[in-house]
């Protein structure tokens, strides 16, 4: 089925793809109609351009480790701007490497990944990808909550509570909000979406519960990496880790 994918027929596809929602953009207003092509444009080349690497990097465990360094520095990198922290962004690193490490471990002792690249880089690139937007979206909420509910926390820190339990008060409620996505997710696979691991296993000749068994696989990991996760950005927050500026004490 690659093979009949790959071909004329894909570019004229896209490039027809692209330019409808050009149209729909321009017609109700949506912004710039170059968006989409733009932004298609970019995927195509970018896309290509890691094809190209991953071929090459897969073949071997230790190039494959060093795609996966990579990888997770773009990932830190973005959830840190995501963010929108004025100071402490960089610790968001470590609530990434701990979801990876509440799940990874495990599925490479008992051989449900094999330690080769073709397994391992797309395995940590979805746990990762998930992970990422988690972390950044908790981060976000978070530090939104403590923005609006200045006035909370300091009469929490008047009745005697500590910094730390008296922002959790605030906070503590935007936490399932960044696990809301990858929740419905789980609880949608199969009825009202096909995942990308499901797909991805049936269009590489895999049987139908071959792609069921790894997609809840990744499902299952994505739900601990992000739970870790999100619950170690939420205590980042809460001891003054990640902050914003005091717009009070601006000027």
């Amino acid at each position: 089925m690659t093979s009949t994918v790959l071909g004329p027929t894909l570019l004229v596809v896209c490039a027809v793809l692209a330019l409808l929602a050009a149209l729909v953009y321009r017609l109700a207003d949506l912004g710039p109609w170059w968006v989409v092509p733009s932004a298609s444009v970019r995927a195509a080349v970018q896309l290509a351009a890691v094809a190209v690497v991953l071929t090459a990097a897969m073949a071997r465990l230790w190039s494959s480790l060093l795609i996966l360094l990579v990888m997770f520095s773009v990932a830190a990198a973005t959830a840190a701007r995501r963010s929108r922290a004025a100071r402490g962004s960089w610790w968001l690193a470590a609530p990434i490497a701990l979801g990876l490490a509440s799940v990874l471990p495990l599925l490479l002792v008992t051989d449900l990944v094999p330690l080769t690249g073709v397994a391992l880089v797309p395995i940590t690139g979805i746990l990762l990808g998930g992970t990422m937007t988690a972390v950044s979206l908790a981060a976000r909420r978070a530090l939104d909550a403590l923005g609006t509910g200045v006035g909370e926390v300091e009469a929490a820190l008047s009745l005697g509570f500590l910094e730390r339990e008296a922002r959790l008060l605030v906070i503590r409620e935007s936490a399932p909000d960044a696990l809301l996505p990858s929740v419905d997710q789980a609880r949608t696979a199969g009825l009202v979406t096909l995942p990308g691991a499901f797909v991805g296993v049936l269009l590489s000749t895999g049987s139908a519960a071959q792609a069921g068994a790894v997609q809840v696989l990744v499902l299952v990991g994505l739900l601990l990496a992000q739970s870790c996760a999100v619950a170690v950005t939420i205590e980042l927050v809460a001891h003054g880790r990640l902050v914003r500026p005091d717009p009070a004490r601006r000027g």
